[in-house]
């Protein structure tokens, strides 16, 4: 109910005849009608304010657990059990693919025993509340929002950022959200009497959970991955390029690449001063790995409750999944970044009916569009979203508000999206060709019927999570689960309670969750031209938000089953702790052991050829008579470049150029692969004085020639 006493009664706005006055008057008049049509408009939003402060206040109902049986859940831990031993015969390399089938059917039935028998179920989800919206607007800055983000989109043109555009741009999204966001009353929500101590215990126990995690993603950095690839010596050269002036909003390098790893990368350079190295490229998508962590637990708590919230983050934390595509200093952890914020303001918003949470998943929507290629899902993953909600409605007004939240949604997605959208529109070619690649037969034939490939594609991609995750070293311990043991069986067992309660209950949050496991795979689905590269966790980062998410709402709704009893209590929490300590060896062997030993027999020594050359550079002050002779799938020349702190020069000399360094004077310095007889012979005869030294790698079978000349 509205205060109507609380209004601030607004004064008679002036006239068209009254600005005519005012014009023909004197200037100081017209400056004066102005300031009133602003203070009118000031009134205007006070009284807004103040009809939404007066409403009813929110009150959210308390959230009532499901019933839970009082005897010991034996149908619990036995479908746990089973989906462990199940999970456990398809762990390499002794696979047992039929037996595993069947354990998992039983636990599957065991499980849905459980929920029907009141001992297992998924944590309540939160209540759903209503925020007053009267559906107003700031006018005035919404209206310079427009005018400056017409400005800056045409200014981007130029296919750059500059000082002007971008403060066009970010002044634009900044009015804009000014222009709607929303004065909200406090929520009046059930007293629960928590103490103190109990809230600090709490806290720190979510920051040691978060040490831990983090201790995960930083230990070792500097050696796992070892060495780099090409696409590191691409990423490293636009970075550099940018402190040359070319502040490119899409770098075309590469078959293209969106620019927020390379700007990050450089302040990632100048706060850690790590040069324009490998180290950098690590540090920054390490980084960005750990900023997904608070919105994983915000998700927890958003699908379940506090301790399904500090489950996710310890399973995310510690998972080798985003652990290693957080560590190959590439774009792929963008992915997952901007993915948790946008799934979580959108289903907080809809669940609250909150205008402004919808404002920053636009935001995040449209940040992720400027991170890694494969976040173009998302935007059809929040219509699908939208939609799931939309359906689930029953009200003709709460469907028109649905369709106003989204708007909103759209609208600022694509304020800031807008560089990368200008782009977009000056250079399509470019700007799809990458996904393209994949999808039709621009670069290959397909190997097949689309529909065929796709659905191959759909049933691989979707065995990723507890069978096999592809063949890409780069990015994965191959041919195994993308989950450990523990998360992979809760995951599936999850999956399955997820169903029966979406079956009993029909909310529209568990059909969302359901739904984002195959939507989110699908830019490695999608890769129909090369199924060989499906599934690739990079290109599938996204769903490891959802998934995992799912195992730790299952794992809380394990525990909750054994009750409030402090000797049953007691068996939940050693049974978890287990599980976790399982989990955390695990995923420590799967990156510190499986995938840095296998990366680093696969990946070339450009380390060491990189301080060849600094020992040059050391002794003789140059490195311009410093060359690599390249050969046929060996090293890229212009990573040990990179490690010499030259980023921006590439080594190779082919061996029908050689000669030409007859007139170069001395030192000079030729490394060459150990079985390129045919460039050993020509160096031979150039220079016959010269001295050859086999450099023994630390790696095997990798070791390479020096070729001195120092007269």
């Amino acid at each position: 109910m509205t205060n109507n006493n609380l209004q601030i009664p607004p004064e008679q706005e002036p006239t068209v005849l009254d600005l005519y006055k005012s014009v023909t008057k004197d200037r100081s008049s017209f400056f004066n009608f102005i300031r009133s049509l602003w203070d009118a408009r000031k009134r205007e939003e006070i009284n807004n304010a103040l009809a939404v402060e007066a409403a009813a206040p929110i009150v959210e109902d308390r959230v009532v657990e499901p019933p839970r049986a009082g005897d010991f859940p034996w149908r619990s831990l036995l479908a746990l059990l089973l989906a462990l031993a199940a999970q456990g015969l398809v762990e390499p390399p002794n696979r047992q693919s039929a037996l595993s089938l069947g354990l998992y059917v039983m636990a599957a039935g065991v499980a849905i025993w459980a929920y029907f028998k009141n001992e297992w179920h998924l944590p309540v989800l939160p209540a759903v509340r209503q925020t007053p919206d009267l559906l107003s607007t700031r006018l005035f800055p919404l209206i310079v929002a427009v005018i400056l983000a017409l400005i800056a989109f045409i200014d981007f043109g130029g296919g750059k950022f500059t000082v002007l555009n971008t403060l066009l741009w970010i002044l634009s999204i900044g009015l804009l959200a000014y222009s709607l966001w929303l004065h909200t009353p406090k929520v009046i929500a059930p007293i629960e009497l928590v103490s103190r101590r109990k809230k600090i215990l709490w806290t720190g126990l979510v920051l040691f959970v978060m040490g831990i995690a983090i201790f995960y993603r930083l230990y070792r950095l500097d050696t796992v991955p070892i060495e780099p690839f090409s696409d590191h010596a691409e990423k490293i050269l636009d970075v550099y390029e940018i402190t040359e002036g070319e502040t490119f909003i899409f770098f075309e390098r590469n078959t293209g690449r969106e620019a927020i790893q390379m700007y990050w990368t450089l302040l990632v350079v100048n706060i850690f001063n790590t040069g324009f190295s490998f180290l950098s490229l690590k540090l920054g998508t390490v980084l960005l790995g750990l900023f997904t962590l608070p919105y994983v637990y915000l998700l927890g708590k958003e699908y379940g409750n506090e301790r399904a919230a500090l489950f996710a983050l310890f399973l995310f934390g510690i998972a080798a999944w985003p652990n290693i595509i957080s560590r190959i200093g590439l774009r792929f952890p963008l992915y997952p970044l901007f993915l948790a914020p946008t799934l979580y303001y959108l289903t907080r918003g809809l669940r609250t009916r909150n205008r402004n949470d919808f404002i920053l998943s636009g935001i995040f929507l449209g940040l992720g569009l400027h991170g890694y290629s494969p976040f173009r899902i998302v935007p059809i993953f929040v219509v699908i979203a939208v939609f799931i909600y939309f359906m689930h409605l029953k009200s003709k007004e709460a469907r028109q508000q649905t369709i106003w939240w989204f708007l909103i949604v759209v609208v600022f997605s694509l304020f800031v999206f807008s560089p990368l959208m200008r782009y977009w529109i000056s250079r399509p070619d470019m700007f799809g060709y990458r996904a393209f690649s994949r999808l039709s037969s621009l670069e290959t034939p397909l190997p097949g019927p689309a529909w065929q490939i796709f659905l191959s594609n759909l049933y691989n991609g979707l065995l990723l999570f507890n069978w096999d995750d592809g063949v890409i070293g780069t990015h994965s311990v191959t041919n195994r689960s993308a989950l450990d043991l523990v998360t992979a069986a809760l995951f599936l067992l999850g999956i399955i309670l997820l169903i029966v309660r979406y079956i009993r209950q029909r909310d529209w949050r568990d059909l969302l969750l359901l739904v984002s496991i195959p939507v989110l795979i699908m830019p490695s689905v999608l890769s129909l031209a090369f199924p060989s590269e499906n599934p690739a966790l990079n290109r599938a980062g996204g769903a490891s938000v959802t998934a995992i998410l799912v195992s730790a709402l299952a794992l809380e709704g394990f525990v909750a089953s054994f009750g409030t009893e402090k000797k049953r209590q007691f068996i939940a929490y050693g049974i978890t702790g287990l599980l976790f300590a399982v989990s955390a060896y695990a995923n420590y062997d799967l990156v510190f052991n499986k995938f840095s030993d296998a990366f680093a027999q696969s990946s070339w020594n450009t380390s060491e050829m990189g301080k060849v050359i600094s020992d040059f550079e050391d002794k003789y002050g140059q490195t311009d008579s410093v060359w690599i002779v390249p050969f046929p799938y060996w090293v890229d020349t212009r990573l040990p470049g990179v490690w010499a702190g030259i980023p921006n020069r590439d080594f190779a000399l082919f061996p029908d150029r050689l000669a030409e360094t007859l007139t170069i004077p001395a030192p000079k310095m030729f490394l060459y692969w150990n079985v390129d007889v045919e460039t050993e012979k020509i160096l031979k005869e150039l220079y016959p004085n010269g001295k050859i030294s086999r450099y023994t790698s630390a790696f095997e079978g990798k070791d390479f020639f020096i070729f001195m000349v120092e007269e």
